[in-house]
Order: structure tokens, then sequence, then C-alpha cells
């Protein structure tokens, strides 16, 4: 390989090794972090780097797509110097002696790329026309790989010979008993990874909640109009979301099962949107449109619908307010005009200033938050430690 050659695949390898990286941050914020600030390309609705990744295509077998892009480019890097690495020797000892097996880098290298980028073509194709969200940086790592796959052909070789070198030296190199033994323990090693983070979500957590909490069925309590769970109740559970918050959704879906298997208990929502356009406490914007997304829900009240707009706020992604209002027709007894009327209009304004005040003077500072006999609990907590405490509270098993 020569020195040009090699000069540009590590610097676009670097790149895309960075630029994975800031990736990684951003998931690990929009996911693990409900405090965290939107990342600075979560620019609008369609373009929003965040609303990316929380969704579960943002993973592979449990394991974030930008783990697995500084996994290819570190790869990338290590097939890049693998010539000199091989060369290595301490006393005469050559160290690295089972790179061996590697003859023709470039070649892999190229196939990779190409690779990387159907796949890549393939994740566009999802992030725009399945999650209608695009990610700025996720692009750009998709036209990383193709410049890596152009770079990286060797000479005399073109897109699919590359392919087929690259297969033979794999066959070659496993017909070595060393190497087929070393290419079997890496495999179980990988197989045992990916098992555990696929079963676990460990890295997943939105893959976690969707299959803890999504099944309607079993954890959507008794809603009437405005009403969630026992309208008489003497324990009556306070809670603070926002609708644009992961997390919120996880509260709400908890709710809804606590009410269906606890008996003498009330939910009260209150709606905290950490959204510039309507709160004064932000300083900053972290979730735009949830000022939007409260309206709706506030005017759907009006119309005994608070609980059913409440459901699918958090159900779905909603690009705009036509969005919305679209979905919105799915709920039955629903007026969309007066729907929509009464969002924009003064007496759901007045009602959403008024709940924002009310939890900025209680101190509540974050969502999602609940408020048990006084006692405030910010952030998330398992199902199991909420419902002990609703029933150290005063609710009852039904």
């Amino acid at each position: 390989m020569n020195l040009a050659k090699r000069i540009t695949l590590t610097l676009v390898a670097i790149v895309g090794f960075i630029t994975s990286l800031k990736l990684a941050v951003i998931y690990w914020n929009v996911n693990f972090n409900p405090y965290a600030m939107p990342s600075f390309c979560s620019i609008n609705d369609f373009i929003d780097c965040d609303g990316v990744a929380k969704t579960t295509h943002s993973q592979f077998f449990g394991i974030p797509l930008a783990f697995w892009g500084l996994f290819l480019y570190f790869v990338f890097l290590f097939f890049t110097f693998v010539d000199k690495l091989k060369n290595i020797e301490i006393k005469g000892f050559r160290i690295f002696a089972y790179f061996d097996v590697f003859k023709n880098p470039e070649s892999y290298m190229c196939a990779l790329g190409e690779i990387a980028f159907v796949i890549s073509m393939s994740l566009a194709c999802l992030s725009v026309f399945e999650i209608q969200k695009v990610c700025v940086l996720c692009f750009f790592t998709y036209f990383l790989n193709l410049v890596l796959a152009l770079v990286a052909k060797p000479k005399g070789e073109n897109l699919f010979s590359v392919v087929i070198t690259s297969a033979k030296d794999l066959i070659a190199g496993l017909k070595v008993k060393r190497y087929a033994i070393l290419f079997t323990i890496l495999v179980f090693l990988a197989a045992g990874v990916l098992t555990y983070t696929t079963i676990s979500n460990v890295l997943a957590p939105q893959v976690k909640l969707q299959e803890e909490y999504s099944k309607k069925a079993n954890s959507y309590g008794s809603v009437t109009g405005n009403i969630l769970g026992d309208e008489k109740a003497t324990l009556v559970v306070h809670e603070y979301t926002d609708y644009q918050c992961p997390y919120c959704f996880v509260l709400n879906t908890m709710m809804h099962r606590a009410v269906s298997e606890l008996k003498n208990i009330k939910v009260v929502h209150h709606n905290l949107p950490l959204d510039m356009d309507c709160n004064p406490m932000m300083k900053s914007q972290m979730h735009p449109g949830s000022c939007l997304l409260s309206q709706y829900a506030i005017a759907a009240g009006l119309q005994g619908k608070y609980w059913d707009m409440n459901n699918m706020l958090f159900d779905k992604e909603f690009v705009d307010e036509e969005d919305v209002l679209k979905a919105a027709k799915d709920i039955k007894g629903l007026d969309i005009e007066k729907l929509k009327s009464d969002a924009h209009g003064e007496k759901v304004s007045a009602e959403l200033k008024k709940e924002i005040k009310e939890a900025i003077e209680l101190g509540i500072d974050g969502t999602p938050a609940i408020r048990i006999n006084m006692e405030t609990h910010v952030g998330i907590i398992p199902y199991e430690e909420l419902k002990a405490k609703l029933i150290k509270a005063g609710a009852v098993e039904k």
C-alpha cells in the first residue's frame, strides 16, 4: 500500500471513528440521560439526530448502531496498518505473526466498505420513509463508507472481485488449524455477546421498554373520559410528563398497569413540557414541540378525551401538527375541528401555564415526576418499586 493511500484511509477512518463516537454520546444521552440537552444536530422535526437515536431502529442485536460504527472504523484502521504490525519483532520474535493470514488487506477494506455502504443505504431508506427523521451524522458516515471502499480498491480489481478475493482468503485461512481454532473461538465469543445484548437489551433501553410496556391489552387500565383509575379513590397520584420524553412514555404505561392491578388509586396528569415555547423555566431548548402536544392533550380533555389523547401522543411520533390531527381522527367521539380550535385557544393556554407554574413552585424541574402523598420522585423507577410505594400509600391489590 503506497503512502498516499495509507494516509487517506487513515484520515477517513479516524473521521469516521470520531463521528461514530459523537453518535454514541448522542445515543447515550437520549436513552440513558433524561436531563441531557438536545444535540446540535437536532434542528427540526425532520433533521433530528436525537429523534433517530431514541427509536428501536437505532440498534442491531441490542447494540447501538453507533457502536457498530466504532468497531467498523477500528477494523479499517487495523487493516490499514496490518502489514506493518505483522513485521514487528521483539528480540527476533514476531509478536503478531498470526496476522500473516491477512494477505490482501486492501481487498478486505474495499469489501467491508461496500457492504457497509449497502447497509447504509438500507438505513437511509428506513430513516427517510419509516422513521421520517434524518440523522445528518449518520448520513455523513454513509458517505465515508463509500469513500473508504473506493480509496481502498486495489489496482486491477473491481468492486465485485474484492469480495471474491476476501472470501477466498477466509476459506484458505480456515484450512489452517490454528486459524480455524482462533476463528471458532471468536465466533462463539461474538455469538455469546450478541445473544446477551439481544436478550437483555442492556444497551437498548428503548427496545426493552417497548417490549415491557407497550402491551396495551395488559398495561392500559380503565380509562373513562379524563379519569384514570378509581374516581372515588383516596390515593391520588400526580404525574408530570413531557410528550417528547421517552421515560415519560414508560411512566405513562406503568401508571396504566398500576390502575389495572390496584384499587383505591386515581392518577392526575400534569403537563410539564421542557420546551422554551411555553416553559419559562427553560433557558435553552430541550424538547421542541412538546408545548404544542400538551395543548392538544388539554384540548382533548375539554371533550372528555384527555387520556385517549395522552396515550396516543405517547404511543406515536409526530412530524408536525397536521400529523397529530390525522392520528387524532382515530379517537372515537373526538371533534377534530373543535380540538384544533381549542388547542390554540386562551383557555388551553391558560391551563398549560397554570400546570407549568404549579410544577415549578413544587420544585419539579425535570420529567417524568410523580407525587405520592406530598412526596416527589423525579425520574423513572422500576415498576415493582413503584407498585410497592403505591400500596404503602394506600392502594390495594385487586
